[in-house]
């Protein structure tokens, strides 16, 4: 059983520590031979290169500074990825490179909700509010722009998040998927997004939150599918493109946390379960690349390929050494995902879901 891990203020800039040992490669195994199978085929030599504390007093004690072990990243063929705080286990790079991808993510994802920060219905008065999985901090940071009497607090497994934030803005080390530290009946407003592959017992997450939340607050779920789609067939089984979402889909597996939480109705199910009413949810086919004919939805499209093909090693490298990927392989595939991404002749879009719901007065 782990020790529970208190959150950590992140006080300062810091660089990283020598990188931890990446996770052991494995060998491909029976449970993921479609995965392995995605691989046949593949020439190396194809290769291309691709341009007021919330918290109770024994908590507090602990946020005073950000503790070195979780600067020791683990380093994967030259890209840092999250190091060992707590049960966190998380698939994509944190260094520059991919969290440049995540600060053009949360630009497409504030264009699909026509530049609003949620669709839960937020007072302007708001008091606290809590970030949880909040990446690089953008969201967070122009939540408390647009709500400047409020204080906002993003967490993350990761220091990546920016030194200067608004007053009302700051951020801590906090492992979500542990016992949380927060008081009960703390937060007006809890904001989840993008944590698919990274939550092994959603259950216990909602219910956390539940927790947390004061009577009347609001909790609001954003996820996406690892899976790319087409209507029109041009994204299927033989490409690249099709493919991309087994992948995860079988590493997700590995890791012991789903990448289909879209797919199998886990938000609406555990908030549910939670005690949470007033349940509403919103389905949404994000468009990828420049092909829609409608210009907000081409817009959209632009910066999601912008976003994934910019970085697409550092999506795959965990997940490749967890599924026994050589560097090379991923490089292929990465390459050939590429040409797909640029080509018009694919009708790509991925599904995302909102659920947002409140916590009872009673």
């Amino acid at each position: 059983m782990s020790t529970k891990q208190h959150p950590t203020t992140i006080t300062q800039d810091a660089s990283a520590a020598d990188p931890g040992d990446p996770p052991a490669a494995t060998n491909p195994t029976d449970e993921n031979a479609d995965t392995a199978s995605v691989r046949q085929g593949v020439d190396t030599s194809d290769v291309v290169d691709e341009a007021d504390s919330a918290y109770g007093d024994d908590a507090a004690s602990s946020t005073a500074s950000l503790a070195t072990s979780i600067l020791n990243y683990r380093k994967i063929h030259g890209r840092t990825f999250h190091g060992d705080v707590g049960n966190a286990e998380y698939w994509g790079a944190n260094d520059e490179g991919q969290n440049e991808s995540l600060d053009i993510i949360h630009h497409v994802l504030t264009l699909q909700l026509d530049g609003e920060l949620c669709k839960a219905p937020i007072k302007n008065n708001i008091h606290k509010v809590l970030d949880v999985g909040t990446g690089t901090g953008l969201w967070a940071i122009d939540f408390g722009d647009k709500h400047p009497s409020a204080e906002v607090i993003g967490i993350d497994v990761s220091p990546i998040q920016p030194a200067w934030v608004p007053p009302n803005v700051r951020f801590e080390i906090d492992d979500v998927t542990q016992p949380w530290t927060f008081q009960p009946d703390t937060f007006d407003f809890i904001h989840i997004r993008w944590l698919f592959g990274s939550i092994k017992d959603w259950d216990a997450l909602f219910a956390e939150a539940f927790r947390a939340l004061k009577p009347g607050g609001w909790i609001e779920s954003h996820e996406a599918s690892a899976q790319f789609q087409s209507d029109d067939g041009s994204v299927n089984e033989n490409t690249a493109m099709g493919q991309f979402g087994k992948f995860f889909i079988d590493g997700g597996l590995k890791m012991g946390r789903s990448m289909t939480v879209v797919e199998d109705g886990v938000q609406r199910s555990g908030i549910e379960k939670a005690g949470f009413v007033n349940v509403h949810e919103w389905d949404y086919k994000s468009p990828f690349g420049a092909w829609p004919e409608g210009a907000r939805e081409r817009e959209i499209g632009m910066f999601q390929h912008l976003a994934t093909s910019r970085d697409v090693d550092g999506s795959m490298l965990y997940m490749g050494t967890l599924l026994g990927w050589k560097p090379e392989e991923v490089q292929v595939f990465a390459a050939k995902l590429r040409r797909e991404f640029r080509s018009k002749e694919m009708k790509a879009y991925y599904m995302q879901k909102i659920v947002w719901a409140q916590k009872p007065l009673g």
